[in-house]
């Protein structure tokens, strides 16, 4: 059976964590903005960290495993 949780819980982040799709942390002028589709170096590796560390607590800590088959 193929354990499909990992990219599951992938691929939802990375929809959800895009900088500027749903929200920019840090923004250009405000410390948040949302919905703006526009995105800096710094909002790219804020995003990144924020992805890492929230994949990790998905994968490792708390196992998340979706079967199929």
């Amino acid at each position: 059976m193929a354990d499909w949780g990992p990219v599951v819980v992938a691929v939802m982040l990375f929809v959800l964590l895009s900088p500027g799709l749903l929200i920019q942390l840090p923004a250009r002028g405000r410390v948040v903005e949302f919905g703006n589709m526009q995105t800096s170096g710094l909002s790219i590796l804020v995003h990144a960290i924020l992805y890492f560390a929230l994949v990790t607590i998905f994968l490792i800590a708390i196992g998340v495993h979706i079967y199929a088959g």
